[in-house]
């Protein structure tokens, strides 16, 4: 179960660090979520940065279960 924690939280936390660099730069633009969804897209910058701190929260709380 930890692991499945901490592998949600990473893949939140990539989902959220390729939308600020598509954002930033224009590049990663095919592994970015948050681009495709219309009611999320006006404040993408914004989505992005909740999504790099939740997954971190999620990776951090993941030490907290135990097997």
């Amino acid at each position: 179960m930890k692991k499945i924690v901490e592998t949600i939280g990473f893949l939140v936390f990539i989902q959220g660090v390729g939308g600020l660099l598509y954002e930033w730069t224009g590049w990663f633009r095919l592994g970015t979520l948050v681009r495709h969804i219309d009611f999320l897209s006006d404040h993408s910058l914004f989505v992005n940065i909740v999504l790099v701190v939740t997954g971190v929260a999620v990776m951090v709380a993941a030490d907290a279960i135990k097997n």
